[in-house]
């Protein structure tokens, strides 16, 4: 007993240095951006200037085309570019220079990274927004490198646990990391699966135990202040949105006579009632995923963004007492947003799987003019 008290302290200790080593990083960098971008004294050294709150939260929650470590440090990534003078493919490194500025590179075209995208400019660095349209990006950001990093994660963790399992059978007791596992995938079953698809859950367990994991671990990742983490996945409204087209892709290609029935035509109901309502069920087709993109979107982009704000009022008010409230409130809602991680996974998985039981439940109904009861049991 006392080993495992021992033990739930150690763990405790260390979330709460982890979440302070986070937000005091956040604090670092905040100080950085703010000394950087709005105030250089003759010779190029940079002197303190007004703090532009908005920019700085910008700069931490959105992608980029290199991966920042610390101070000037940063990690380049490969740039791939495909337009009518066929692909390239160089370093971001060439598009900063000795400053840390943005910088014009010269390929096919003259490019510039504008507000974390790739542009074409002119020579007087203006904008070519014919040219920019003629550019597909297909770089690997930072955002791109995080959820390669994730799905490389997930590969090591799935097929290691499942070696386990050809090795020691399914009856024998879990052990190591399997035993770690198995309750979360039991719970994905159990009490998602199961409960909102039924019977048929076998089927779709691979794409929800896919979905479950996968959000979490990027949102755990956005929690941790050092490489590999980092990364605001799950605040990129471009891969929510993948993710809500694959379920909305899953559920109507599965999607039974009755499911259409329903929105096209719902038994039960007087036809101008039909004709009234089938407009209505058939928006409710697309707003279904589009929920889902921007709960999981605007959640976890709106705990970054507090966070950071918390973070800001120490460098707005420029006081030690201000550090004094802002610090603990970081550090709380830092914790709150573990919870936060796992529930955003959670919650879309369980939509999910039940738009997808929605799609598959087989309806029986009766004759579609007669009113539709149970007549009561007389005893």
């Amino acid at each position: 007993m006392m080993g495992k008290n021992f033990k739930s302290l150690l763990v405790a200790a260390f979330s709460l240095g982890m979440m302070f080593f986070y937000n005091s990083s956040k604090a670092q960098d905040s100080v950085h951006h703010a000394t950087e971008e709005h105030g250089k004294a003759e010779g190029g050294h940079a002197t303190e200037g007004k703090f532009d709150v908005t920019k700085t939260i910008l700069e931490h929650i959105k992608d980029d085309h290199s991966w920042h470590l610390w101070g000037h440090t940063s990690l380049p990534l490969p740039v791939i570019l495909y337009s009518d003078k066929g692909f390239e493919v160089f370093s971001s490194s060439n598009l900063v220079d000795a400053h840390h500025e943005p910088a014009a590179y010269q390929g096919n075209y003259l490019y510039k990274t504008v507000e974390g995208k790739m542009k074409v400019v002119n020579a007087d660095g203006s904008i070519d927004e014919a040219a920019t349209k003629k550019v597909w990006d297909f770089s690997i950001t930072k955002n791109v490198a995080s959820l390669l990093f994730t799905v490389a994660l997930l590969l090591i963790i799935f097929l290691s646990v499942a070696n386990a399992y050809k090795r020691h059978g399914v009856k024998s007791a879990p052990k190591g990391f399997q035993s770690f596992m198995e309750p979360l995938i039991l719970f994905v079953r159990d009490d998602i699966a199961k409960p909102n698809i039924g019977h048929k859950y076998a089927k779709y367990m691979p794409f929800l135990l896919t979905v479950f994991f996968l959000i979490w671990i990027n949102n755990i990742l956005g929690l941790v202040p050092f490489f590999p983490g980092g990364a605001n996945v799950s605040g990129n409204i471009a891969f929510t949105m993948t993710l809500a087209v694959f379920t909305f892709i899953l559920v109507n290609i599965n999607g039974n006579k009755d499911y259409w029935k329903h929105i096209f035509w719902m038994p039960g109901m007087p036809v101008a009632m039909k004709i009234f309502l089938a407009p209505i069920e058939l928006l409710g087709v697309f707003t279904k995923p589009i929920s889902l993109m921007i709960r999981l979107f605007a959640n976890i982009t709106a705990g970054h963004i507090l966070v950071l704000s918390l973070i800001c009022l120490i460098f707005i008010f420029k006081s030690v007492f201000a550090a004094t409230i802002a610090v603990p409130f970081a550090i709380f809602i830092s914790l709150i947003e573990l919870l936060v991680a796992f529930l955003q996974a959670f919650i879309f998985t369980m939509l999910a799987a039940m738009y997808i039981g929605m799609a598959i439940e087989e309806h029986h109904h009766h004759d579609d003019h007669e009113p539709h009861y149970h007549e009561p049991d007389v005893a």
